[in-house]
C-alpha cells in the first residue's frame, strides 16, 4: 500500500438520470483536479427516484452506470468506486423483478475490479413517516468483497445500511482489510444521530480509514439524505467532512497512520472471539 489522496463525492441524486451523470462527471472531475487517485461516489448516484420506475428502466439504469464508471476510470486514469444497480443474469426473465444495489470499483483502465452486492437491506419504518422495503426490489448479496493491490491496499467493500452490522467489517479486517468503502444514502432521521458516529465507530475498531460519501438533500417526495460524507482515519478522526452541500472532500489514506493506530491500540491482535 502506497500513501494516495482519496476523495467523497456528495450528491444530490434524483429521478433523472441524464442530469444524475452530468452531475457525477463535473463533481469526478474536480475531484481529479484536486489530485485524487481514488474517487468514491454515493449509493445510487446514477439514480435515485421511486422504486417501480427504477425497475421499469432497470436496463438502461444498469449499464449508464457501469458504463459511467468504467469510462471515467480510464479517462482521468484514476480508481472509481460508486453504488450502482447491477442486475443478475436472469433477470428479464423473473416474474418479480428484482436487481442488486452494488458497489462497484474500476480501475485506472476501465475494467470493473470488483463487484459487491449489498447485503444487509434496508427493511426499516421510520418515525418521520417514511417506510422503506428495499427487499422488494433488490436481492441481497452473498458475503464479503475485500479487493486488494499494491497501490491502494486491501479494501473492503460496503453499502450504506451495512454500516450498522459490524461483524461485516470485522471479517473484512480478519482477512487483512485496511480501508472501508461505504457508498451511502443515509437517512436524514437516522443521520443526525447515528451517521457520524457508526462510521467513526467501523474506523476505530477496526484501526482501518473509512470512505463514506452519501447523499444529500431532498431526491423526490419524502425521500431525503442527511448528507456529512465523511473520511475517518484509523484513529477515529475526521479527516474529511462533506458538510450539506453537494461536492467534494478530499483526504490522504497513509499506510503509516494504519501501522501507528495499530501500534497505540493492537486491538485486533488481542480480540479473543475470532469467528
Amino acid at each position: 500500500m502506497r500513501t494516495y489522496t482519496a476523495a467523497i463525492v456528495q450528491m444530490n441524486s434524483t429521478p433523472d438520470l441524464s442530469e444524475n451523470l452530468k452531475q457525477a462527471e463535473v463533481l469526478v472531475k474536480k475531484a481529479v483536479d484536486e489530485r485524487a487517485r481514488l474517487v468514491v461516489l454515493p449509493e445510487c448516484f446514477a439514480y435515485l427516484g421511486p422504486e417501480k420506475e427504477m425497475l421499469a428502466q432497470a436496463e438502461e439504469i444498469a449499464a449508464e452506470g457501469e458504463r459511467f464508471l468504467k469510462e471515467n476510470a480510464r479517462k482521468h486514469e484514476i480508481y472509481l468506486c460508486g453504488g450502482v444497480y447491477t442486475l443478475p443474469e436472469n433477470f428479464t426473465r423473473m416474474r418479480n423483478r428484482r436487481v442488486y444495489n452494488t458497489a462497484m470499483l474500476c480501475g485506472p483502465n476501465g475494467d470493473i475490479l470488483k463487484k459487491y452486492e449489498k447485503m444487509h437491506l434496508f427493511d426499516v419504518d421510520i418515525p418521520d413517516g417514511v417506510s422503506y422495503r428495499e427487499s422488494d426490489y433488490v436481492r441481497g448479496g452473498d458475503g464479503p468483497i475485500l479487493f486488494s493491490d499494491e497501490e491502494l491496499g486491501k479494501i473492503g467493500m460496503s453499502v450504506c445500511y451495512d454500516v450498522r452490522f459490524p461483524e461485516l467489517y470485522r471479517q473484512l479486517s480478519t482477512r487483512g482489510a485496511e480501508v472501508f468503502v461505504i457508498p451511502s444514502a443515509f437517512t436524514a432521521f437516522t443521520g443526525k444521530d447515528h451517521w457520524e458516529v457508526l462510521v467513526r465507530a467501523r474506523a476505530i475498531e477496526n484501526l482501518s480509514y473509512v470512505i463514506a460519501p452519501t447523499q444529500v438533500g431532498t431526491h423526490f417526495g419524502k425521500r431525503q439524505s442527511y448528507g456529512h460524507g465523511m473520511i475517518v482515519d484509523p484513529w477515529g478522526a475526521v479527516i474529511a467532512a462533506a458538510g450539506v452541500s453537494p461536492g467534494v472532500s478530499v483526504a490522504e489514506i497513509n499506510p503509516d497512520g494504519i501501522a501507528t493506530a495499530r501500534t497505540r491500540i493492537p486491538a485486533l491482535t488481542n480480540r479473543k472471539l475470532k469467528n
